[in-house]
C-alpha cells in the first residue's frame, strides 16, 4: 500500500515551509496568491488529506459539532439532527451523531467522547430523566466543556441549574398539549385517553401538565384510569390500546403522546372495528411527516424540529469573525430560547354529537 502524503511532502513539492502549507489549509492567514496556488496544486497532485485528529490536537477546536439523540430512526430526533447538520455545515463544521438508545450512561459517555474530540458544541436532544445524580453529572460535563471553550446545548430538555454554563433551545411543550386538549374539549370530548410517553421523562411530564391544566380549566376532573404512560413507539400505542379496548375502558378520544404512538393506536382501533374519527377521535404530537399521510390525516401539534436543531448550533457556535470576548459564555435569558408550537387540525377529530362547547 503506498504511503499517504504528509504536510512535509506537500511543502517539499510546493517549495514552501510546512507552516505555510498549514496556513493555506486552515484559511485563517493571508498568503500570497501564487504561493497558495502552488500549495493547492501540490495537495491535488499528492492526494493529500488533512488529518483532522492532528488539527484538533494542534488547537482548541476540531471544527466539529456533536449531537446526541435517542435514535436517528425516530422522526423527532431525525429532523432535529437534520437541522443541526445543516447549520453545522453552514458554519463550516462537521456533524457527529451519537445514538444512546435511551441509556443515560451512554449519553454521558458520548459527551465525554465528544469533549475528547474537541467538539465546538455538544447538543443533547430530547427529554431528560428525573434523576438528580444524573443532572449533576450533566452539569459537571457542561462546566468541563465550558472550561475548554466548548458549549453544551440542551435541546428540548430542562435546565440542570441556573449557574451551569449551558445554552438551551426549548419548545412550548406544555402549551401545545394544553391547546390540543382544549381542542378536544371544545369538540365535546371529556373522556380523553392519554396514551404514551415514559413517565419519568421531562417531555411526558410537560405534556401531561398541559393536558391536565386544560381539563381543569374546562371543569373536567382528570381521571387516573385514563392516563397510560409508556414508550414513545407505535408498538406501545398498539399494544396498550388493544389491552384497554379489551378491558372495556370507555373514552371518546385518544391523546397519543406523540405521532408514533398515534400510528399504533390507529392500528389498534381499526383492528377493533372502530372508525376514526366517527367512533373515536385521535390526536398526536410533533407533526412528523407521517401525520400527513395517515388516513385519516392526523390532527397534531406542530413542533419546529428542524429549526430547533438549527438554532442549537447558531447559539452555540460563534461566527468565525467574532472576537474572543464576544464568544465568552453569558447566562442565557430566563428560560433560554423557546420556540412556539401550534395545533395542525386535520381529519382525525370529530365533534361528539350534542356535546360541542365554545
Amino acid at each position: 500500500m503506498p504511503r499517504r502524503a504528509t504536510v512535509i511532502d506537500v511543502a517539499r513539492r510546493a517549495e514552501v515551509s510546512s507552516a505555510t502549507v498549514s496556513r493555506v489549509l486552515n484559511g485563517h492567514y493571508p498568503v500570497a496568491r501564487a504561493t497558495r496556488e502552488r500549495v493547492e496544486a501540490a495537495v491535488r497532485e499528492l492526494g493529500y488529506v488533512v488529518n483532522a485528529h492532528a488539527r484538533a490536537l494542534a488547537g482548541t477546536s476540531s471544527r466539529t459539532v456533536g449531537i446526541i439523540v435517542h435514535d436517528v430512526v425516530d422522526p423527532f430526533f431525525a429532523h432535529i439532527a437534520r437541522g443541526v447538520e445543516r447549520a453545522a455545515s453552514e458554519a463550516g463544521r462537521l456533524c457527529m451523531v451519537c445514538c444512546t438508545h435511551g441509556d443515560p450512561r451512554r449519553e454521558l459517555a458520548f459527551v465525554d467522547l465528544l469533549h475528547e474530540q474537541r467538539a465546538d458544541a455538544v447538543v443533547l436532544v430530547g427529554g431528560a430523566h428525573s434523576d438528580r445524580a444524573y443532572a449533576r453529572e450533566v452539569a459537571r460535563r457542561a462546566r468541563d466543556l465550558h472550561s475548554g471553550g466548548a458549549r453544551l446545548v440542551l435541546c428540548g430538555r430542562p435546565s440542570v441549574g441556573r449557574d451551569v454554563p449551558t445554552l438551551s433551545v426549548e419548545y412550548d411543550n406544555e402549551g401545545g398539549a394544553f391547546a390540543l386538549t382544549d381542542h378536544l374539549l371544545t369538540q365535546g370530548h371529556e373522556r380523553i385517553l392519554y396514551l404514551g410517553g415514559p413517565p419519568d421523562l421531562s417531555t411526558t411530564r410537560d405534556r401531561l401538565a398541559g393536558h391536565r391544566r386544560a381539563l381543569e380549566l374546562r371543569g373536567v376532573t382528570p381521571a387516573p384510569e385514563l392516563v397510560h404512560t409508556g414508550a414513545f413507539s407505535p408498538a406501545f400505542g398498539h399494544r396498550r390500546l388493544t389491552e384497554l379496548l379489551a378491558s372495556g375502558l370507555t373514552f371518546s378520544a385518544v391523546f397519543a403522546a406523540n405521532d408514533m404512538v398515534a400510528i399504533g393506536a390507529l392500528q389498534a382501533l381499526e383492528e377493533a372495528g372502530l372508525r376514526v374519527p366517527d367512533d373515536v377521535s385521535l390526536v398526536g404530537y410533533d407533526d412528523v411527516p407521517a401525520a400527513q399521510v395517515l388516513r385519516p390525516r392526523l390532527t397534531t401539534v406542530h413542533v419546529p424540529l428542524e429549526e430547533m436543531g438549527r438554532q442549537a448550533v447558531r447559539i452555540a457556535v460563534p461566527d468565525a469573525e467574532s472576537d474572543a470576548e464576544s464568544c465568552a459564555w453569558q447566562p442565557p435569558p430566563e428560560g433560554g430560547l423557546k420556540l412556539g408550537t401550534h395545533i395542525v387540525v386535520r381529519d382525525s377529530v370529530a365533534a361528539r354529537q350534542g356535546r360541542v362547547t365554545g
